[in-house]
């Protein structure tokens, strides 16, 4: 039982520490939709995501008024669109995306996500004929997301697949150069996806998640923030044990929320993601919780230390208010979304080297970087391997969304909007790395993945 005194002791979270529920998140699986022409097989996912989610934003609304608990975002993850396009006969899937947009707009929702495919261990012709899609899907659509998965600890990194989509990056900013490269911020890449994340870009629902499932993300920096306020010059252990106390509260209104949700829109209730998600917002920055701990700036030594236990301690807390923890579960560190990394990446106290040694620790990678126009698709499938291998070989979910904007350069800025924000753009190492990623072939599963 959630008690109310359980709820007005967070009543505060909400009003002076930016606490809110991130993202409602229904998935719904599309598996029965496929159809023998692209058109009768749009139609289906049309009708089948407009029945389903036709109450979603309303029920959202109505539970922010009952409890007061702001939710930000409500949304929609769907089967890979390259699992249920693949017996359409369609040769560009852009109209499969369309109808994903068409859908989202009926029932008023922020984003849908599954604009996917999965090719850790290699293509089929429908993942083929998606991934080439994506410049064109996401330069024509507005609330579309895609994410594809090049990668997993079972079976190794697909560096064919790396390497194109070092290329479909690059197309995607060009196709969307009018709005400075906007269609990258709604592409990432993948290593372990969870099939049950909520946070877009890279939600969809797995083919092993139920028919249809809400998922709750839900999020708080300054809940955190405020937390380690109260105990200043205490040693670290001290500081752990405040974080998982925090994030315990925290997440027990994510489960209030996610159980009110299932009830009121007869859908089963799936999981927690308790993702500490900053927002361009001052007071809503996972970078100045690490500035809290005692470093002068986030990106200073110590910042991977201190993120590492950061990320256990809300996993720890998290898990002890739900049974059913899931996702991304941890903290993020996108540099266009956090005020404090925004800050620290302008004065140079953060740069490309210091964020991948701190996607070893966080719960995703190299999130929402803004990168100069110029950088060549090989250096950018460069970046993409590293993380790749951070996550195949740590067994852990990595991810890179980054974004190369046309016509900017190291020094220059770039506004998103919205939860985007903006950011600065980043100076890329221009050593080559053309002739590694050009060999293609398949990087090997780890021993370690040999478990059974």
């Amino acid at each position: 039982m959630i008690t109310d005194f359980e709820v007005l002791e967070t009543v505060r979270m909400f009003q002076e520490q930016h606490l809110d529920v991130r993202t409602i998140t229904m998935g719904i699986s599309l598996m029965d939709c496929a159809a023998d022409t692209p058109e009768k097989s749009c139609q289906k996912i049309y009708d089948k995501i407009t029945r389903y989610a036709k109450d979603l934003v309303k029920v959202g609304e109505e539970i922010t008024e009952k409890y007061r608990v702001p939710i930000v975002n409500k949304r929609i993850s769907v089967t890979p669109i390259s699992i249920v396009a693949a017996a359409s006969g369609a040769k560009d899937y852009t109209m499969f995306a369309k109808t994903l947009d068409r859908a989202a707009k009926e029932c008023g929702v922020n984003f849908i996500g599954g604009f996917s495919a999965m090719v850790q261990k290699g293509y089929t012709i429908s993942d083929k004929r998606l991934i080439d899609s994506i410049p064109e899907a996401l330069s024509v659509t507005d609330n579309v997301c895609s994410s594809i998965n090049l990668a997993s600890t079972r079976s190794g990194i697909n560096m064919d697949a790396v390497r194109d989509m070092g290329e479909i990056i690059k197309q995607t900013a060009e196709a969307t150069k009018d709005r400075d490269a906007l269609g990258c911020a709604k592409l990432v890449v993948f290593a372990n996806a969870p099939e049950d994340n909520p946070f877009m870009a890279g939600a969809f629902l797995g083919p092993g998640e139920p028919e249809c499932v809400i998922n709750v993300g839900i999020s708080g920096p300054g809940v955190i923030k405020a937390a380690l306020e109260t105990v200043k010059g205490e040693d670290l252990g001290v500081v752990a044990e405040t974080i998982k106390k925090a994030a315990f509260k925290i997440t027990r209104v994510g489960e209030l929320v996610a159980r009110e949700a299932s009830q009121r829109l007869n859908v089963p209730f799936g999981i927690i993601d308790l993702s500490l998600a900053p927002t361009p917002a001052v007071g809503d920055s996972v970078g100045r919780i690490l500035e809290e701990f005692g470093l002068e700036h986030c990106g200073a030594w110590g910042t991977t230390a201190a993120l590492a236990m950061l990320n256990d301690a809300v996993k720890k807390g998290g898990t002890m208010a739900s049974s059913f923890v899931g996702g991304l579960s941890g903290a993020f560190i996108p540099v266009s979304e956090d005020e404090g990394m925004i800050e620290v990446a302008e004065k140079g106290f953060l740069r490309l080297e210091k964020l991948e040694a701190m996607t070893c620790v966080c719960s995703v990678g190299l999130d929402m970087i803004a990168i100069p126009g110029d950088t060549p698709a090989s250096t950018i499938s460069g970046i993409i391997a590293d993380e790749m291998a951070l996550g195949t070989f740590n067994n852990k979910t990595t991810a890179v969304r980054v974004i190369p904007v046309p016509g900017k350069k190291v020094g220059d800025q770039v506004e998103f909007g919205g939860l985007l924000g903006y950011a600065p753009i980043m100076e890329v190492n221009t050593a080559s790395s053309e002739a590694f990623i050009s060999r293609g072939g398949r990087i090997p599963a780890p021993i370690h993945s040999m478990r059974n």
